[in-house]
């Protein structure tokens, strides 16, 4: 099930907007400003962030800024703020999207669900596992197999395969790691994902002494090889 932060302190409109996507599949969670948001978002990760700019506290602009530090996660600004000038600059400053109020919710979701399309990229489509040399990630079920044996896999153990296997070949550090899986303002420390690692390989690799797949960059962080082959 997608995860939606909404950031809004327009509290009629945020539960009115969290009630039409729930409807439609999503888990939701409301912050009602820049602070409280990263608090939530030190807790957990979401698969969106709905953004208004004018809140109190941090505004949706300086929240984008402090976000895009720590994480990919795609942002929709959502604001009455409508000018050329205020939509260019949630762009620059790392929004993936503008919409501006009002919307109507049947338009909101439209562009929910095309920025997820485009943020889940490799994958090919909800209820399409996706496929890396003898892996098998299948979103809509949580499950990852190798050779057609699903393996074991604890959420967060889940969530950091996706997360390197969508960005094969490409080095992950693990302070990335930890923002992307456990939250972009998450206070746990990185040894955490060093942890974490040693159980995936546990469960996934042939030696996890000497991984194929799941490998570290020594001094960098991590990289998945679909191919696989010596570290």
């Amino acid at each position: 099930m997608p995860s939606v932060l909404i950031v809004d302190d327009d509290a009629d409109l945020s539960a009115i907007v969290a009630r039409y996507l729930e409807s439609e599949g999503f888990a939701v969670v409301r912050a009602a400003s820049a602070e409280e948001a990263y608090d939530v978002l030190g807790a957990r990760p979401f698969d969106l962030v709905l953004l208004d700019i004018n809140l109190p506290g941090d505004d949706g602009f300086a929240a984008c800024v402090a976000l895009r530090r720590a994480s990919d996660v795609p942002i929709v600004f959502a604001s009455a703020r409508t000018s050329e000038t205020d939509r260019i600059v949630g762009l620059d400053t790392g929004g993936d999207d503008y919409l501006p109020k009002p919307y109507s919710l049947r338009e909101l979701l439209a562009h929910v669900n095309a920025l997820l399309r485009r943020s889940r990229g490799r994958s090919g489509g909800a209820g399409r596992p996706l496929v890396a040399g003898p892996f098998a990630l299948d979103e809509a079920a949580g499950t990852l197999a190798k050779d057609g044996v699903v393996a074991a896999l604890s959420p967060k153990e889940f969530a950091l395969a996706r997360f390197l296997i969508a960005h094969e070949g490409e080095t992950v550090s693990k302070e990335r790691l930890l923002a992307e899986v456990w939250g972009a303002f998450s206070e746990v420390e990185p040894q955490t994902v060093s942890v974490h690692m040693s159980w995936l390989r546990a469960k996934v690799e042939d030696d996890p002494s000497r991984p194929a797949h799941f490998k570290t960059v020594r001094g960098r962080g991590y990289r998945f090889d679909a191919e696989g082959g010596a570290s």
